[in-house]
């Protein structure tokens, strides 16, 4: 890993959204689509996140509105959701969270923007996590 990028970690949570994203193209008749996201992630996404920790937007600048969504939000622990930032490419949306002090940036979530939102893959509370790099210098 070249010096200065951050090391991105895909957590259980993430790649349990991914099986849900494949299994979606899937039921569409387009698993190529699938293939497609996953050469954006080693292409794009991660060597962008690598390099741009803190390039995606505030997740929580437009808080839920719901009660049901602000009574899932006060079971976080205090600050974790106002370090959430969310990466946005092509139909997708990525949740994660940077840590500088670890030069890490941890993927928590991903959805196509079709699939229905799921409080509980929104709003992960798995920390484990699996280590994936950016392209080779």
């Amino acid at each position: 890993m070249a010096k200065g990028l951050y090391r991105v970690e895909l957590t259980t949570t993430f790649l349990a959204c991914l099986d849900d994203i494949e299994a979606f193209w899937i039921k569409a008749g387009i698993p190529e689509a699938f293939n497609a996201l996953l050469t954006d992630l080693r292409a794009t996404i991660v060597p962008n996140l690598a390099r741009f920790p803190r390039s995606g937007r505030r997740y929580l600048d437009n808080p839920p509105q719901s009660a049901e969504g602000l009574r899932l939000l006060a079971t976080l622990p205090p600050g974790s959701p106002g370090a959430w930032l969310e990466y946005v490419h092509d139909e997708y949306s990525a949740l994660y969270v940077c840590t500088e002090a670890a030069a890490t940036v941890a993927l928590l979530s991903i959805r196509h923007q079709r699939e229905l939102a799921d409080p509980q893959r929104t709003w992960p509370t798995t920390t484990k996590t699996t280590s994936i790099h950016g392209p080779a210098s």
